[in-house]
């Protein structure tokens, strides 16, 4: 069965890329692809995709208020940003909106196809620079006095294998799948199945929480 994407992009290039990009991949379907957010709001929640490719600078409507809308109608769409913003600002309102994931429109061919794929998996696909302010951003933060949930997320994790505390701790660092591959010696695939059962075992969803999880346990 194929992955159903639609797409809301108002740069004619940009959606024309995404557009090709799609229809030359054998394992991807277009559903629709929108200029504006109005549209998409109408039609997406009869349509279901699996996942919907979206800027945040659009028209009439930012994409990231789109997620916030389109979520709760979606709860099994995975909403990935493709965007040039690449501020704390931004990126924290897209994830909190919905966002699984997040790239920059810098991203390659190869690197978008890739992230498709990681964000069906359970994955949060995030360009590098992102996923490193994020992980940034959680350090910056002073570790509270521990409470009861930081010492279940710190029982939590114990329950990790050696080599999937590896995992997270690289996922902490902002490391993306494939450096965690190549750091550790093993494939992709592998590195999926080591962060489905991470996010398993914590009870999470997304990177940003099993990382958060990670960097606020009692010390």
């Amino acid at each position: 069965m194929k992955t159903r994407l639609a797409i809301i992009e108002d740069d004619d290039l940009t959606r024309k890329f995404l557009t090709d990009l799609i229809a030359g991949a054998p394992d991807l379907e277009l559903v629709r692809a929108y200029p504006r957010c109005a549209p998409a709001l109408e039609e997406l929640p009869a349509l279901r995709p699996d996942v919907v490719l979206t800027d945040i600078n659009l028209p009439e409507l930012n994409g990231v208020e789109a997620v916030r809308r389109l979520k709760p109608q979606l709860p099994q769409t995975q909403f990935l940003m493709l965007t040039v913003y690449e501020d704390p600002e931004h990126i924290f309102a897209a994830l909190a909106a919905g966002a699984t994931g997040y790239l920059l429109k810098s991203t390659s061919r190869e690197e978008l196809l890739a992230a498709i794929a990681q964000i069906l998996q359970g994955g949060s696909p995030m360009s590098s620079g992102i996923a490193r302010k994020v992980v940034q951003s959680f350090a910056a933060v002073p570790a509270p006095a521990p409470t009861a949930a930081a010492t279940s997320a710190a029982a939590e994790l114990t329950h990790l294998s050696p080599r999937e505390q590896s995992v997270l701790d690289l996922l902490s660092q902002g490391y993306l799948y494939k450096e965690i591959a190549e750091s550790l010696g093993v494939s992709v695939p592998t590195v999926n199945t080591y962060i489905r059962r991470i996010y398993e075992k914590l009870q999470v969803h997304s990177r940003t929480q099993a990382v958060s999880k990670y960097l606020r346990q009692p010390q």
